[in-house]
């Protein structure tokens, strides 16, 4: 299992979360062309897409390297923390027990109290003591996250950059979450994988503590 690397705080050593970029890992840019019904590079390798044929961002794999980017997520690592469902502090295994996997969701309720019969997140899930580490070092989520067990969910499709036709070539026009099945997904360059989350409970972090000491 990959370890987590720290970096010091003025009161505690700090996570990094195996998602996270670090700063030597920005790719050079890629020149993007129009290429049969979408977009693709100039100089496009086979590995450059998935086997849906999905373009994908390229991203040097170097953690540890530089400083960690917080708030910018690692392509490469992202895409395997969801699709193989890896905590995505520490890359091991995310927690799961009979009532379903375990995810953060910074979601709120509607207006009733009532959660939508489904969520999309392009957070990936998380093992039991990250999630309690995180909510209990980052004040953002102790004010807006909830804590999820999904029984059932499903890759659902890609955020990432839009480009439209274009002369001498596309345009990039905006930031967007598109389905896979939508047309539009040949005219985007992903950055992350998005999951639906179908059937779930809400619960609490430290319930879930409790039923596992």
């Amino acid at each position: 299992m990959p370890s987590t690397s720290a970096i010091a705080g003025p009161q505690r050593l700090r996570p990094v979360p195996y998602i996270t970029e670090w700063s030597a890992e920005r790719a050079p840019a890629a020149r993007v062309v129009a290429r049969g019904r979408g977009i693709g590079y100039a100089d496009e390798r086979p590995y450059d897409r998935d086997t849906d044929g999905v373009l994908w961002t390229r991203t040097p794999s170097l953690p540890g390297k530089g400083r960690p980017q917080f708030g910018r997520v690692h392509t490469l690592r992202q895409r395997r923390a969801m699709g193989e469902l890896l905590c995505q502090i520490c890359a091991g295994p995310a927690d799961r027990n009979a009532d379903g996997v375990l995810w953060l969701i910074g979601e709120d309720p509607d207006d009733r109290g009532s959660w939508p019969r489904d969520l999309t997140t392009t957070h990936p899930p998380l093992c039991l003591p990250c999630a309690s580490t995180s909510v209990r070092a980052c004040p953002h989520l102790r004010a807006r996250c909830v804590a999820l067990r999904v029984r059932v969910f499903g890759l659902a499709g890609v955020q990432g950059a839009l480009y439209q036709p274009g002369y001498p070539s596309p345009v990039l026009v905006d930031a967007v979450g598109v389905a896979f099945g939508d047309p539009r997904i040949h005219w985007v360059r992903a950055g992350q994988l998005i999951m639906r989350l179908r059937e779930f409970t809400v619960t609490s972090l430290e319930a879930e503590g409790r039923a596992s000491g």
